[in-house]
């Protein structure tokens, strides 16, 4: 699929068929993780692959943002791998995670599959139901599977701003 389709189509699915993702899709969705540029390299995203109902069962407790998806992805970082910017000491964990993240929902979308990218979860209930190591930071989720027949795009989804609010040539304009 071209990329301007694909980017423009993807959209957060919110209802799913209760069809397991198949291992060979999976497995591409996490090459497309793990090829995912991050900060000089240092590759520290970790991910938790949850598809079975008592780890979907620990997710649902995080979240009330599952919509019925057979497969969950805790994308965390380790911080202790990140890579640290010298002028104020900021780590790209947040960063690197985004991106890797937004890799596989590409791909996952590429592959027919749905997803939606969930930030609205309690880290500290995440943390304890998969004992995350405290250098574990979990950043995202990402539920995905096949979409409802009925599943659609959220009413505000086509809203975009104008490029001219969003993107400025050399300088912001003054309040």
């Amino acid at each position: 699929m071209n990329f301007d389709v694909l980017s423009a189509k993807r959209y957060s699915v919110r209802k799913f068929k209760q069809v397991p993702v198949e291992p060979e899709k999976l497995a591409r969705i996490l090459e497309a993780g793990r090829n995912a540029p991050t900060a000089a390299n240092k590759q520290p995203q970790r991910i938790l692959v949850v598809t079975r109902e008592e780890g979907l069962a620990k997710i649902d407790r995080a979240t009330p943002c599952r919509f019925g998806a057979p497969l969950v992805l805790i994308i965390c970082f380790d911080k202790n791998e990140c890579w640290v910017r010298k002028f104020d000491g900021e780590h790209s964990g947040w960063v690197d995670a985004s991106i890797v993240t937004t890799q596989m929902m590409l791909q996952a979308e590429d592959l027919g599959l749905g997803s939606t990218w969930v930030m609205h979860f309690d880290p500290a209930v995440a943390r304890e139901a998969f004992s995350l190591p405290e250098n574990l930071v979990p950043a995202a989720m990402l539920v995905m599977g096949y979409p409802a027949p009925d599943a659609a795009p959220a009413n505000q989804h086509a809203l975009r701003h104008p490029l001219e609010k969003i993107v400025y040539f050399e300088e912001l304009p003054t309040a």
